[in-house]
């Protein structure tokens, strides 16, 4: 059985996919080329689909991909379609079921891939690489992967688009950019974490009858909406104090609205107690700004906080459910020492974001020593500093660091972006499906921290917490661009669509 919860749906890396199949062909009887008959026929279904008419061209490698993309042009054939096969090695190499289905081929033989073959074609099938493939492709399938994203016309991928790593998402050298993928028996990991997500096009599973019960250890998952009932919900019997008290410490000059939106996130998730702690100077604009959050005046230097604000916060902390550390605090010396002196003290849990993020850089190891649960926000800059790297480095291969800087700070790591990753030290990995272009504005991810803030207050365990914050968020974002066009969407817009986002 999967170690998942419920509310994740699996997705399988290389290696299940591998054991999966053999369990199936060799446990429970299921002939390979029946699995590969239904794979290539809902390859060829989706094609129909995407490319309706016109003349298709099916490119097919070497391996067991390529049989896939042979039942698809027998297929496709028989419905009456005019289908090029092109072929980049030599037919007398297939082996097994791909050589039994080049047999059953009819109509023309394969011909050599020339990049001039796809020209005028309504569609084109890629199925070059399977999910076995990982690293940069070699010639001469690069040279067909060039042409095939070069191509003008739609590409219907076969299991994962050839360059992208099934297991990652990652894409070290050339790569097709499909417009949809039949995926087979269940979805891929590197379909949806980035940048294999932004190849594979709309996704599509394709049933290729391998039955229930099979090897279930997956270790990540899609978050799926029903995470949302994992949050507690107000009875009548409820008060503000049992409702999760939430502290917010941030804010500096010129940066006041950040702990704002981080507050305001908060308790519109359902917080029943928020209270902002912000520099004194500037506490008159808070008071004004926040009328259902408490403000907390600490002592600061010039708009700044520093040492002395330590204690009035430890202080605030024991009445307090779970910490929002981070949003505007400001990267002065003496407050980033702030930042890491609070999360070294606070027995609360607690979420790092901005520049209590930035004050850690290069420091993970330091947060691993907290007891009380931990939940870090990074984008992808962020978490370069955290891990003494560039961003470059951190988005080729999202999933691997979302994973490392978990496991170095004993921490739940929440990488944001259209596939906000959600990795728990030693436990498993949550994908979100994204799907919200109205969030990419300053100040959700502020909103983000509020919310998992609430829910951290609520007594969730962080993972849930932080994955079911995830989910409201991007529910959020979807519906506030809806109401307001995704390039009219602010923040402020998404916390006011939080409520809907919660409601079932």
């Amino acid at each position: 059985m999967s170690a998942l919860p419920d509310w994740l749906a699996p997705l399988l890396d290389a290696q299940r996919m591998r054991a999966l199949d053999a369990w199936a062909i060799e446990r429970r009887g299921v002939p390979s080329l029946d699995l590969m008959e239904r794979a290539g026929t809902g390859l060829a279904e989706l094609t129909a689909e995407v490319a309706p008419a016109g003349r298709i061209a099916v490119v097919c490698g070497k391996g067991n991909n390529g049989g896939d993309g042979l039942v698809a042009a027998r297929v496709l054939r028989q419905a009456g379609r005019e289908v090029d096969v092109l072929v980049t090695s030599d037919p007398d190499e297939l082996t097994g079921d791909a050589a039994e289905n080049l047999r059953r081929l009819p109509g023309a033989a394969p011909r050599p891939f020339a990049p001039g073959a796809l020209e005028g074609v309504g569609a084109v099938v890629d199925a070059l690489l399977g999910t076995g493939f990982s690293g940069a492709p070699r010639e001469p399938l690069a040279g067909a992967i060039r042409a095939l994203a070069a191509c003008e016309a739609p590409v219907v991928a076969a299991d994962v688009p050839s360059g992208v790593d099934a297991s990652t998402g990652a894409v070290e050298g050339d790569a097709v950019r499909a417009r949809a993928t039949a995926t087979f028996h269940a979805p891929k990991l590197g379909l949806y974490v980035a940048p294999g997500k932004h190849h594979a096009g709309t996704v599509r599973v394709v049933d290729i009858g391998i039955p229930p019960g099979g090897p279930d250890d997956a270790d990540a998952g899609l978050i799926a909406p029903s995470v949302r009932t994992e949050v507690p919900r107000r009875t009548a019997t409820s008060t503000k104090f049992s409702e999760g008290a939430v502290l917010v410490v941030g804010g500096s000059r010129g940066l006041t609205g950040a702990p704002c939106l981080a507050a305001e996130g908060a308790a519109r998730a359902g917080a029943g107690y928020v209270t902002a702690c912000v520099p004194g100077s500037l506490s008159a604009i808070f008071e004004l700004r926040l009328l259902e959050v408490m403000t907390r005046a600490l002592p600061d230097e010039d708009g700044a906080l520093g040492d002395a604000a330590l204690e009035p916060v430890l202080e605030a902390c024991e009445r307090a459910d779970a910490l929002v550390l981070g949003p505007g605090l400001g990267r002065g010396e003496a407050t980033l020492e702030l930042a890491r002196a609070v999360a070294a003290r606070a027995a609360v849990p607690l979420l790092l974001d901005a520049d209590a993020l930035n004050a850690h850089a290069g420091r993970l190891s330091e947060l691993a020593g907290r007891e009380a649960p931990t939940v870090l926000t990074p984008h992808a800059g962020e978490l370069a500093r955290l891990l003494d790297t560039d961003s470059r480095t951190i988005e080729s291969a999202r999933l691997h660091h979302a994973r490392a800087a978990a496991e170095a700070a004993g921490a739940v790591v929440v990488l944001k972006g259209d596939d906000t990753i959600v990795a728990a030290p030693g436990g498993p990995t949550a994908i979100s499906r994204g799907g919200s272009p109205g969030l990419a504005t300053a100040g959700t991810g502020d909103v983000l921290s509020g919310v998992t803030g609430a829910l951290l207050a609520k007594g969730l365990d962080p993972f849930t917490a932080a994955c079911a914050a995830v989910w409201l968020h991007a529910e959020a974002g979807a519906l506030a661009a809806g109401e307001r066009g995704t390039d009219g969407t602010i923040a402020r817009d998404v916390i006011e669509a939080l409520p809907a986002a919660r409601a079932e």
